[in-house]
């Protein structure tokens, strides 16, 4: 029993200081925080804060990898929905995260230049890892569901879902480019449409399922994003 209390304690204790860096981050940029910011926001010690996280870059792995597990959370009740026939279940998961990623459009903006950092290629390689392999998880259900109604036709059904999630976060990468420099390209909307269609066709074709069938992301957030990102 100690040992759990104690693992709950160390839990919240993380948390706590997730918390914290989450709204430093919101506020000024993840270039700008500072360990001492968040030493000062949660009077804490130097040695405290190392006890939980070995430097700012562990920080931020802990911070994309608990979005991730948050994002998750909203994501399986749709993958486990029995009435929902799959491409329902497919249009509503990449829906939902869109939305999830939509309202937290602030923080993420103010982490993403970070996030494409040289810097930190071995953290976002190491997350892009391990969210495929989630994501995977979460697909892999609804695949068989769609093979088992008809609805996607593929002779790697074990294979699909991977690569899917990595055409996926592909996409991520090159639409996330443009608009981090949103307002050097008159032509940035009609440049990312191009790109979201040619991926979703892409994965159409992994999946197996009939043109015009899946849906990635409202072209409507676009401008959003790209505001939101130039403005930082």
């Amino acid at each position: 029993m100690a040992r759990v209390v104690q693992a709950e304690e160390h839990a919240a204790r993380q948390n706590e200081i997730l918390d914290a860096a989450q709204e430093l981050v919101y506020r000024k940029g993840y270039a700008q925080m500072t360990i001492q910011d968040i030493l000062e926001a949660l009077q804490v010690s130097k040695g405290a804060f190392y006890h939980y996280f070995g430097s700012k870059q562990a920080l931020m792995e802990a911070l994309v990898a608990r979005m991730v597990a948050q994002m998750m959370a909203v994501l399986q009740p749709i993958a486990d929905d029995l009435d929902l026939p799959a491409l329902a279940k497919l249009e509503a998961i990449f829906r939902a995260a869109a939305g999830w990623k939509n309202a937290r459009r602030e923080f993420l903006a103010a982490l993403l230049r970070a996030w494409y950092a040289d810097e930190n290629a071995l953290v976002r390689d190491k997350l892009s890892r391990a969210a495929l392999e989630q994501f995977n998880v979460l697909l892999q259900p609804v695949i068989a569901q769609g093979m088992a109604e008809g609805a996607m036709r593929t002779d790697y059904p074990e294979l699909a879902g991977a690569i899917a999630i990595g055409l996926l976060q592909g996409m991520g990468l090159e639409v996330g480019q443009l608009l981090m420099n949103w307002g050097d390209y008159p032509d940035a909307l009609a440049r990312i449409e191009r790109l979201v269609a040619a991926y979703t066709q892409a994965i159409e074709r992994v999946l197996g399922t009939a043109s015009g069938a899946v849906q990635l992301i409202d072209p409507a957030l676009y401008p959003a994003w790209g505001e939101t990102l130039t403005a930082r």
